[in-house]
């Protein structure tokens, strides 16, 4: 075979100019993604002469484990995992289970407005959630759930939770490959419209409620914003942290002595805020691949 042949390949995609291109890319944008998380993996174990040191850039002179024990302490780290798993699972499930139901409907039933009604619900997605921030507020407040978690719990159990119009978009595209012989069968022997849906639907969507429920339960782990705006209190982790960052940037504005000596406790609180992720992502890798590809999200 000749050199020529080796290396543009039968068809550009098969030689090893191609592949070598291919992997660079890849290499490329993996250190993109991967830069920041290494960064505060090595400058989280870094002491204070190493962050104040120009010459120590990555790889620290001394271990500092001091770190995460000192971010243990501050995020008072048991309870507040305890209670940010607490606040997202049932706020998740909620959005999860509403999402559910409401897709179902649309792709089964045949009702007025329908056509309308779910362009509506694809437009809350597009709008900025500043939009509806203050009509929220004052919602809240009449109903006197401002500052709680049912701030928060209350929109996702009625299909108003963050981000639901992409869960319930992707229950619609689901429900409608089911075919309509299934559950008209199940009307002929009796069964009532939702007990079509828990029976039958609902067990042939556990892809797509396994895949709604990492999102849903993904994005309001680290939403800060609007959690704090309604709930008030650091329910969550990140919260804890960003009120931790808050405090110590108000002793210790950027720029002035003793401002790099907490960084690489920050650093280490975030890799404790991420942590949780990355644990429920490694253990439900697996589910995650399988049902992004058997609800169809991809568009296939």
């Amino acid at each position: 075979m000749s050199l020529r042949r080796r290396l543009l390949g039968m068809q550009f995609t098969d030689g090893l100019i191609y592949k070598g291109i291919v992997v660079l890319l890849l290499i490329s944008f993996s250190y993109i993604y991967l830069y920041p998380m290494l960064f505060m993996l090595t400058n989280s174990f870094m002491n204070v002469e190493d962050l104040i040191n120009p010459g120590v850039k990555w790889i620290p002179t001394v271990v500092e484990i001091e770190n995460y024990r000192r971010a243990i302490e501050v995020l008072e780290l048991p309870s507040a995992i305890f209670s940010s798993t607490s606040y997202v699972l049932r706020v998740s499930l909620s959005a999860t289970i509403s999402s559910a139901l409401i897709g179902y409907g649309f792709a089964t039933f045949n009702f007025p407005l329908k056509k309308l009604l779910f362009a509506l619900m694809l437009a809350t997605f597009i709008l900025p959630s500043q939009v509806t921030m203050v009509a929220n507020m004052l919602i809240f407040r009449n109903l006197g759930i401002m500052s709680t978690q049912q701030s928060m719990i209350l929109p996702a159990i009625f299909g108003q939770g963050y981000n639901a119009a992409i869960y319930i978009l992707i229950f619609y595209q689901f429900f409608k490959t089911i075919p309509n012989v299934l559950r008209e069968s199940a009307e002929i022997d009796g069964a009532t419209p939702f007990k079509v849906f828990y029976k039958i639907a609902l067990p042939l969507a556990i892809p797509s409620l396994l895949i709604v429920f990492l999102f849903s339960f993904v994005w309001y782990w680290n939403e800060t914003f609007m959690t704090g705006l309604y709930v008030g209190n650091p329910v969550t982790l990140p919260l804890k942290l960003q009120s931790f960052r808050a405090s110590y940037e108000t002793l210790f504005p950027p720029g002035s002595f003793g401002s790099e000596l907490n960084e690489a406790i920050m650093l280490a609180g975030n890799m404790m805020t991420i942590l949780p992720l990355l644990v429920l992502y490694f253990l439900a890798q697996r589910f995650y691949t399988e049902s992004i590809d058997r609800t169809g999200i991809t568009g296939e």
